[in-house]
């Protein structure tokens, strides 16, 4: 076998249809876009949703509920997550997206999910009344 007599199996590749091409094609004058109306012009593209006229499902749907759009989306710690930190270690954002727990930008809170066994310094935007008591019972301090 050699590179100049490999071929594609009969049938594998098929030529594109070539439309507006005269009579003789089986597929002129219209060009297979049918007579008038919107998709038989240049430049014709769907909206999204439209169905023919008939009122869109996303219209047809009752609203339900709000969105806030003032809403803030903490990152959750929990405290067992400190345990990761040496002890003396100041934890913040920065920290904490290095060390992997915090994912995305935002604010950070605290909560007393799990013990904490070592003295850290905590310094995030919020921290729950529960987790606050166990991190200053294990030696360390909190800062909002």
């Amino acid at each position: 076998m050699k590179l100049n007599t490999i071929a594609p199996n009969d049938g594998a590749r098929k030529a594109k249809k070539r439309v507006g091409r005269g009579p003789g094609s089986g597929m002129g004058k219209t060009a297979t876009r049918g007579h008038k109306g919107a998709r038989a012009r240049s430049g014709y593209s769907k909206a999204s949703g439209f169905e023919g006229g008939q009122m869109p499902l996303q219209r047809r749907l009752p609203k339900r509920g709000f969105n806030n759009i003032f809403k803030v989306e903490y990152n959750i710690v929990s405290l067992d997550d400190l345990n990761r930190f040496d002890s003396g270690t100041t934890i913040d954002l920065a920290s904490l997206t290095a060390a992997g727990v915090v994912k995305k930008d935002g604010p950070v809170k605290i909560l007393a999910n799990g013990e904490v066994t070592k003295a850290v310094h905590v310094r995030v935007d919020k921290v729950s009344q529960g987790a606050r008591e166990k991190i200053v019972a294990a030696g360390g301090t909190v800062e909002e």
